[in-house]
């Protein structure tokens, strides 16, 4: 299940972080957050060749003993982080799941309101993160 998602801009300013765990543990998953944004470095700069065309979707980023996080950086370096408290998830529905992450974050950014750099403090933004995350637990489910 996810417990948490996270939007980080372009020069690694947290945007949007939203917990979706019964403990207040938001300065942990702060943490796990900004750690990641080394690795997700790291997987930028190992993935480059010359004419390549990059895949978003970074994949594992790094375990933790309790948590696993993965990671998707879009072409214009804003990058999604989630946070699972499954050891073996299906990939094929994290791509997904990231997929329409970017789509909310085009949406919310398309705003003419909104401002590049600043928090994503749009409640429709963070309706449609929590949307994402159930139909990732309701797939989850389903056999």
């Amino acid at each position: 299940m996810i417990v948490c998602a996270a939007v980080v801009g372009p020069q690694n300013n947290p945007l949007f972080l939203e917990t979706y765990v019964p403990a207040d543990d938001e300065a942990k998953f702060h943490c796990i957050v900004h750690c990641s944004l080394d690795a997700v470095e790291e997987k930028v700069l190992l993935r480059r060749a010359p004419g390549e065309v990059p895949d978003l979707y970074l994949g594992l980023l790094y375990p933790t003993e309790e948590y696993r996080v993965y990671g998707y950086i879009t072409n214009s370096h804003t990058k999604f982080v989630v946070v699972l408290d499954e050891f073996s998830p299906r990939e094929d529905l994290l791509t997904k799941v990231f997929k329409a992450l970017h789509s909310a974050y085009v949406d919310a950014a398309s705003n003419p309101f909104f401002t590049v750099g600043l928090p994503l403090t749009a409640p429709s933004f963070a309706g449609e993160v929590a949307a994402v995350v159930r139909g990732y637990a309701q797939q989850l489910a389903q056999p």
